[in-house]
């Protein structure tokens, strides 16, 4: 009887293996750093071999270590960086270029003259369920074809191949046999129709790119090939595929429309499910392809919102303010004052995100007196990271026309029992917080588990969540509602 599901985790700045038990618990976990690439200002890169040779380095170590042999793995479930675009050629197998990483900002100029026509703007996001920007994959794979010399020529001539990194590992992991996505990355490209489930033939005529580039789409829990690379064990079937956020949905087993989850990461990833209904968004939100399990009747769609600064604000005020020496300490820090005495930080460093899309506003700290301690800049900080989650949550529910039972949460910033109560306390719904917080990880063994049997059915997972917390709220309606008058009072102040 096989032990384990394997997750390959492949984030932006490492490269992690996990084995995942019958019980949905982390047996064992590899990690391994590579290197971030940064050749201009604003412009992010990575070498796909780096990629490559830590996510096979990281599963090579996890299979020594603990001592696992192939009869024991049931299946491989990937979760990866999302929109990082690799491009490269399909008679070597060698990229033609590094990696331009979902953050580098090098194209932003071809989107902002794209974004200047109302009418394009309006057929990209009808198609694709997001804002123009170059954040995602489509003027990536652009760049590349024009500013490499003969890639234009290669890609008509049908020898380039295309891929988010999740195929970038599955073309490496089955040898050059499978060239193929999931939905769910495939919907972050902005180039695949999330209505119609394909490449769609009018986005790829916009930014330039032959359809024979594109990768097959299948479904998140399916069957995507063996692992077949001279250098690892093989056979091992690799079942699962998914977009790291919504792997995370998916791990948090938020199954059913108006779940949701949350991520506390260096920003905030907040997405809700939304069944088999693509939401259109009046608040900036983007519209997305969620991971569903084997034999889901047709697409199911998530509503997604960033929060820019969440738990780089906390580094922010070890690292450039020096008024904490550890992270984990702001949790006993807020709790040693009752309030923060009117003071409001609004963490605007890089703009505001949804719902007031704000790119020119600044962040500040306002509200002070000569008796404003560090406490209370801590304790504001933290509730900031709280009023920034309950504007998405507002923007998210009236789009969706859902109100939200319960949040689920994960993450970092998830740990600090402060904030968690204190964002119930806001939202007015309970948060739940799983006993294991590696839910990333976890979406992409359940996708895997599920198409292989190793579980029978989305039932069996939602019994394994044993030993989660939950955090009620306790303020009534007016004390929320006061809250968040002074919050978007301080907002109003910054905006540019």
């Amino acid at each position: 009887m096989k032990k384990y599901i394997i997750a390959l985790d492949q984030g932006t700045t490492s490269s992690r293996a996990m084995l995942i038990d019958r019980v949905g618990r982390a047996a064992g976990a590899v990690q391994r750093p590579f290197p971030q690439l940064y050749p201009q200002p604003g412009w992010v890169e990575h070498d796909p071999h780096d990629i490559l040779s830590s996510q096979l380095g990281a599963l090579t170590e996890l299979l020594l270590t603990y001592s696992v042999s192939p009869e024991d793995v049931a299946a491989i479930g990937i979760t990866n960086q999302r929109e990082t675009t690799v491009v490269w050629n399909r008679a070597t197998g060698e990229p033609i270029a590094n990696a331009i990483v979902w953050q580098c900002r090098r194209t932003a100029p071809m989107m902002e003259a794209l974004a200047s026509d109302p009418e394009v703007v309006a057929q990209v996001t009808a198609r694709t369920g997001l804002v123009p920007d170059a954040y995602f994959s489509a003027s990536k794979i652009a760049w590349i074809l024009g500013e490499v010399p003969g890639a234009r020529a290669a890609a008509e001539r049908g020898e380039l191949a295309f891929g988010t990194v999740d195929s970038w590992l599955l073309w490496k992991l089955t040898y050059g046999a499978v060239h193929a996505t999931d939905v769910t990355n495939a919907s972050r490209t902005m180039l695949y129709n999330i209505h119609e489930g394909c490449w769609d033939p009018y986005l790829l005529e916009l930014f330039g790119i032959p359809a024979s580039m594109m990768p097959e789409v299948r479904p998140s829990a399916s069957f995507f090939g063996e692992t077949a690379n001279p250098g690892l064990v093989q056979g091992i079937p690799i079942a699962g595929v998914a977009g790291d956020q919504q792997a995370a949905l998916f791990g948090q087993c938020c199954f059913e429309a108006g779940q949701a989850k949350n991520t506390y990461g260096t920003g905030c990833f907040l997405l809700m499910h939304t069944g088999h209904e693509a939401c259109t968004s009046s608040n900036g939100l983007i519209t997305t392809v969620a991971a569903s399990a084997p034999g889901a009747a047709g697409t199911e769609y998530a509503l997604e919102g960033s929060v820019f600064v969440a738990g780089a604000l906390i580094q922010w005020l070890r690292d450039e303010l020096g008024i904490i020496g550890n992270v984990a300490d702001t949790d006993a820090i807020a709790r040693s004052v009752s309030s923060t005495e009117g003071v409001v930080v609004v963490p605007a460093f890089t703009g505001l995100g949804a719902p007031w899309w704000d790119a020119e506003a600044r962040g500040a700290i306002l509200g002070l007196t000569r008796g404003t301690g560090r406490a209370h800049i801590v304790r504001a900080a933290l509730e900031a990271l709280a009023y920034q989650v309950c504007d998405l949550v507002q923007a998210m529910t009236e789009d969706a026309g859902v109100p939200l039972a319960v949040l689920n949460v994960d993450g970092g910033a998830a740990a600090n029992d402060f904030l968690m109560q204190f964002q119930a306390d806001m939202l007015g719904v309970s948060l739940r917080r799983p006993a294991n917080a590696e839910t990333t990880a976890l979406g992409a063994a359940y996708l895997a588990g599920l198409t292989t049997g190793f579980w029978p059915d989305t039932a069996a997972l939602l019994a394994l969540r044993e030993g989660e917390e939950r955090f009620l709220p306790t303020f009534d309606e007016s004390a929320r509602t006061e809250r968040l008058a002074r919050w978007r009072a301080a907002v109003a102040r910054v905006r540019g």
